[in-house]
């Protein structure tokens, strides 16, 4: 069952002070190592990827649950953290905010050059998960940030969020390696927002049909597809469709569906693949699909509501203390492990009061 989680509110500066920052930064190594000693990568991956727990995250670094900036600043500063131990650690962040979520697979590129991995599986994940996000869920938010935190074996996990620029809400998806069954079907571990909107939703279990036929008009020659599209322009579409005529261009499209005829797609996920195809590519195969096959669009929003441990006020809920005190539990269990009979790993406080410096 797919988890749920909170996202940012309204994004003002969220931006944390140099001084709290560098703390961030501090914790978050001690928390991570720790917790690689423990409880090994693996479980660091699955914990990233529960929004709960990255959100509880945030607030041991300094955050409110509701602190705007806390997505890109929490993995900043666990990229930050890692920085020179990744091998080590066994542990490798790519991505970031803006420019640096586009120079992710050159990240990859190079971690995989000095620790001697194959990075093609991990630019594929993180490629293929974005143009999910912003073009296969059709929700309003458009990412601007992507990070990738994985491990030489292949298991990674993939934190990204999108702003809506009409009301200024973020939204948070978190996807995990190990529950990724398929690109283009479910697979999302958590898509966190404090709001819901109408979504054209490609993943949705109940889209498979129009998947299949989105591939099948794809492989058509592009004259014929262009024929359709602009018949759909005399037609009046009811007031519920979330899909307009307006914003497609029958000319426009016909560069894009003569790639897409060349090359064949097999499936949905060869299909976002290919180059050029973008929302409005999607939005017109699923037009013409359900005029032409009757194909059902999916209007699911994957996102829900929900919040982190709860509030002191007991809004919207009581804290809820099993999941605070596993928290706290973990934590006290690996520092007192760490501590007694393990003098190898006090190198890691040790790197710790240096940064503190």
């Amino acid at each position: 069952m797919q988890k749920t989680g909170t996202a940012n509110l309204p994004l003002h500066s969220g931006k944390a002070p140099q001084w709290l920052f560098k703390r961030m930064i501090s914790l978050s190594r001690t928390i991570i190592e720790l917790m690689v000693i423990e409880l090994g990568r693996e479980e660091v991956l699955r914990r990233l990827s529960d929004p709960y727990w990255f959100q509880s995250l945030g607030c041991i670094l300094g955050f409110d649950w509701h602190s705007s900036g806390v997505t890109t600043t929490v993995t900043g500063a666990i990229k930050e953290a890692l920085r020179g131990v990744e091998n080590e650690l066994g542990l490798f962040v790519a991505g970031g905010k803006g420019k640096r979520a586009l120079n992710t697979p050159q990240e990859i590129i190079e971690y995989a050059g000095k620790a001697g991995f194959t990075p093609t599986e991990f630019i594929h994940a993180s490629r293929l998960s974005a143009k999910v996000d912003n073009v296969a869920v059709q929700d309003g938010f458009n990412l601007y940030h992507h990070t990738i935190v994985f491990t030489p074996e292949g298991q990674w996990c993939v934190i990204q969020q999108g702003m809506n620029e009409t009301n200024l809400m973020a939204r948070r998806y978190h996807w995990l390696s190990f529950s990724v069954e398929s690109f283009v079907e479910e697979p999302h571990e958590a898509v966190c927002c404090d709001i819901n909107t109408d979504t054209l939703n490609f993943t949705a279990k109940e889209a498979i049909e129009l998947r299949k036929t989105s591939v099948l008009l794809s492989c058509e020659k592009p004259e014929k597809l262009v024929t359709e599209i602009e018949k759909i322009k005399e037609l009046n579409l009811p007031k519920r469709h979330a899909v307009t005529v307006h914003d497609i261009n029958p000319k426009n499209l016909y560069k894009i569906f003569l790639q897409t005829y060349e090359k064949q797609p097999e499936d949905f996920e060869s299909l976002l693949e290919t180059r050029g195809v973008g929302a409005k590519t999607l939005r017109a195969l699923a037009l013409t699909s359900e005029l032409i096959y009757g194909t059902p669009l999916s209007f699911k929003d994957p996102a829900r509501y929900s919040f982190a441990h709860g509030g002191k006020d007991k809004i919207p809920y009581p804290v809820n203390k099993n999941v605070y005190d596993r928290t706290i539990d973990i934590l006290k269990k690996a520092i007192e492990k760490a501590k007694i009979g393990r003098t190898d790993k006090l190198q890691a406080f040790k790197r710790l009061v240096t940064l503190m410096k």
